[in-house]
């Protein structure tokens, strides 16, 4: 073998070595990629996991807030309800007595400064305000004031309804 022969033959050997280094260089280097690149894998899934827990747990927090709050809507709304029938019946029956004349409405009179005299006119049981003149209303004027007092007091009734809802949505 001529020397140039020997030196293309070591030239190729040393070539040959340099690419299998490489060869072998380039699959070490991929375990070490596939690796890290299972641990960063890992570490995301654990993070995503960690993130999916607490949006859910938020999400169940809220949803209990949420039913607390129409809990208390729903007895809040209940007591007005009861509040507003019971007020109802009342009216009625204050309407039905006063269609039956089974009660009248009455009113006091100014006092009349001429007549100087305090005395009770009839001689039965008296009321708590002592020599008054009182005037009874027409039994379809009372049924007007029933009436528009009902109204007040739904509105009233109403009132306190939307109150007690602001109240519970605020808290």
């Amino acid at each position: 073998m001529t020397p140039a022969q020997e030196l293309a033959g070591l030239a190729l050997l040393i070539l040959v070595l340099m690419a299998s280094a490489a060869g072998v260089t380039w699959q070490v280097q991929g375990w070490r990629m596939g690796e890290q690149l299972a641990v960063q894998a890992g570490l995301h899934q654990s993070d995503l996991t960690a993130i999916s827990n607490a949006a859910a747990a938020q999400a169940r927090i809220e949803q209990d807030k949420r039913l607390g709050l129409e809990g208390r809507l729903q007895s809040i709304d209940e007591a007005h309800f009861k509040e507003f029938s019971d007020e109802q019946k009342n009216i009625s029956r204050l309407r039905d007595r006063l269609a039956t004349s089974d009660l009248r409405l009455s009113v006091l009179l100014a006092e009349d400064s001429a007549s100087g005299c305090n005395v009770p006119a009839a001689s039965g049981a008296v009321g708590v305000v002592h020599a008054a003149r009182r005037a009874q209303l027409d039994p379809a004027h009372a049924q007007r004031i029933i009436a528009i007092t009902d109204t007040g007091d739904q509105g009233l009734i109403a009132l306190g309804a939307c109150q007690a809802y602001v109240r519970a949505v605020l808290r």
